[in-house]
């Protein structure tokens, strides 16, 4: 990912806080939006899901490492994707998942540069970096 400019940044000093700036972002996402996610491990993509999910679904969010794709029934749903098993992109266009950039949810996309070249030019960058042990800094880009 090569942003070109930032949208906005949080600072997160805790799960909870995590959660909470997606409960905050969630409302600014509508469907058809793709949110590609990344971070190394530990990072807080799953938990900020978590957050962006408590707005439209009243499901318990987990990481779908084992299964790829967990889909959270909402209005609008939300596909959660976890590609960090993923060994290219190639794989993810087989299972059909590019199916889901057309449908009327939200896609959260973890581990989104092993699909970078199949992301369509609107996707919504989300960056989480390890600023100290505790704190993390979450970033919103637009890519040009």
């Amino acid at each position: 990912m090569n942003p070109s400019r930032t949208f906005i940044h949080f600072l997160s000093s805790s799960p909870e806080e995590t959660i909470a700036i997606g409960r905050f972002l969630a409302p600014r996402f509508l469907p058809g939006h793709i949110l590609a996610i990344e971070g190394d491990l530990g990072t807080g993509k799953t938990t900020l899901i978590k957050g962006l999910a408590a707005h439209c679904s009243a499901a318990l969010v987990n990481s779908p490492t084992f299964t790829y794709l967990q889909i959270y029934e909402g209005v609008p749903p939300l596909f959660h994707f976890d590609l960090y098993r993923l060994k290219e992109a190639q794989e993810f266009i087989q299972m059909g998942f590019t199916d889901y950039f057309q449908q009327q949810g939200i896609c959260c996309i973890e581990w989104s540069e092993r699909i970078e070249s199949l992301l369509p030019q609107n996707a919504i960058h989300i960056r989480l970096e390890h600023i100290e042990e505790n704190k993390r800094k979450i970033s919103i880009y637009e890519l040009e």
